[in-house]
């Protein structure tokens, strides 16, 4: 189980759940991506919003309990990406008050995967940038939290945000919760991008992966046409990256 998540916007987040699900399920990997974000921006990137959907990641907070059913019908398979996935719906930022009543709303998310755990190798969870209700349940249901930094000096201060909200988490956790950021957004031609890399890198050390996502527009076309990468550019650099990040996970 996989949570992408970052308390700062625009750092690639979704670009990465969307991406590395792609590439994960090109090497041969059964692989789950739901999106978390009330924003619905990995569901509106693949085309779907709320009311064109049957079934939305808002079905399984709702529910009292999920099966294998209920979580079927809130399955979509888009196009040639190659993964399953679970789209977000608006109303998913009301569950911090619809769910303020309910005993063990923290592990909602954990109990209902449950359900379809033999069905994939990866779950993969696009979640939102800020702390609640959502983002606690999947960090609470991950194995690894994947955070997207943008190789910029400003993004660099949302990582105190995270990283006191893992220190939370890891309050109520068995055992900590295990992290890796990844750097995205790079472009070598800058020397700030460099210096914010390397700072990463020797703050963090093995917790960065060894992967770097560089700038590429061809993430913009296949966002434009409602496709992941790998259905419009496969050979470019950006998809030969997540197919790094793929590889890096699959070792570890």
């Amino acid at each position: 189980m996989l949570a992408v998540a970052n308390q700062k916007g625009g750092v690639g987040k979704t670009t990465t759940a969307l991406s590395l699900g792609a590439a994960l399920a090109r090497r041969g990997k059964r692989v789950l991506v739901m999106d978390l974000d009330p924003h619905n921006c990995a569901s509106a990137h693949l085309g779907f919003f709320p009311e064109n959907v049957s079934g939305s990641a808002l079905d399984l907070f709702l529910a009292d309990t999920v099966d294998a059913g209920a979580f079927a019908a809130a399955v979509i398979r888009p196009g040639q990406a190659g993964f399953d996935f679970v789209p977000g719906h608006y109303r998913l930022s009301e569950l911090d008050m619809d769910l303020r009543a309910r005993p063990r709303k923290g592990v909602i998310l954990k109990e209902a995967l449950v359900a379809v755990a033999d069905r994939y190798d990866f779950m993969i969870l696009d979640c939102p940038p800020h702390m609640g209700v959502l983002l606690a349940n999947a960090m609470v249901a991950a194995d690894l939290l994947v955070i997207p930094i943008q190789t910029d000096f400003l993004a660099l201060h949302g990582l105190r945000l995270i990283f006191d909200s893992i220190r939370t988490i890891n309050r109520v956790l068995k055992k900590p919760l295990a992290f890796k950021a990844l750097a995205t957004m790079y472009d070598r031609r800058a020397g700030a991008c460099v210096r914010v890399l390397n700072l990463l890198r020797r703050k963090l050390g093995p917790r960065v992966f060894s992967t770097v996502i560089g700038l590429d527009t061809q993430f913009r076309e296949a966002s434009a046409d409602g496709k992941v990468i790998y259905e419009v550019a496969p050979d470019s650099r950006g998809a030969r990256e997540y197919l790094q990040l793929a590889d890096e996970i699959l070792r570890s």
